[in-house]
């Protein structure tokens, strides 16, 4: 039987197999390429593909769970420490995130920095306090802003934060194709990167978009010639400046 496991702070699931019948919800070991970590399980796949899937360990215990805490209490203060001891270096990063293997054989502190940063004395001090693998791992501002999260433009919580496993490549071509202002303020999001919904509905908009006119484009229409003032494009209509009358054009319509 196929699970899908849910770690802390990570949005996305991950696949083991058993033998073993689990619940929704449960709270099991499996082994990561970090070293066994503590997750929930919140999927199961009757029917999933069991190749090249790791086996879950075992269903968690109550001292289990108390590691977990232990872990999480410790990590927070390792993020302080690299905080501090990071300032004593003068290195320029800001850390977001930080969590131990569940086995503490391995500590990953996530940061944000402009530049690439040579941390191998803070790796080598963070080492010696907690005695353990160090890992810091730079990401950059869309990843930032999916680690912290927030709310978007629309007012709901980032789609980063809420949904998203990927986050996929976004052009401004995608902004053009929905005739979108190119206003950083209307379509960049607080990663201060162009917004991960202009890609829903891209395919719709270069479909509708087809055999659509640009603004200031000169057309002939039934009335005559004129310059296009406006478009819609879902609606696959624009308006036609005719010598000072307005025409609308409905494609594969008749026009008004």
């Amino acid at each position: 039987m196929v699970y899908s496991v849910k770690f802390k702070n990570d949005n996305k699931t991950y696949n083991y197999k058993s033998d073993v019948v689990f619940s929704l919800n449960d709270f099991v070991i499996v082994p990561t390429g970090r070293g066994l970590q503590y997750g929930k399980i919140v999927r199961k796949n009757l029917n999933g593909n069991e190749d090249n899937l790791e086996l879950i360990e075992r269903l968690a215990t109550k001292d289990d769970y108390e590691i977990y805490l232990d872990n999480l209490k410790l990590a927070k203060e390792a993020l302080e420490t690299a905080k501090t001891e990071s300032e004593k270096l003068d290195l320029k990063m800001n850390f977001i995130d930080s969590s131990f293997s569940f086995d503490k054989k391995q500590l990953l502190l996530t940061y944000f920095a402009e530049e690439r940063i040579d941390f191998r004395e803070l790796a080598k001090k963070l080492a010696s306090i907690y005695k353990t693998r160090i890992e810091l791992y730079q990401i950059g501002t869309r990843d930032k802003a999916k680690k912290i999260g927030g709310c978007g433009l629309c007012g709901q919580e980032l789609c980063c934060s809420r949904f998203l496993n990927h986050l996929n490549s976004v052009s401004i071509n995608m902004a053009k194709n929905q005739n979108l202002a190119l206003n950083p303020n209307k379509i960049n999001g607080v990663c201060g990167r162009l917004l991960c919904c202009l890609a829903y509905e891209d395919d719709v908009y270069v479909a509708c978009r087809d055999g659509i006119p640009s603004i200031n484009q000169k057309v002939n229409t039934i009335d005559g010639e004129g310059k296009v003032v406006s478009i819609d494009i879902l609606n696959r209509k624009y308006t036609v400046d005719v010598d000072g009358k307005m025409v609308e054009v409905v494609l594969n319509e008749e026009s008004n």
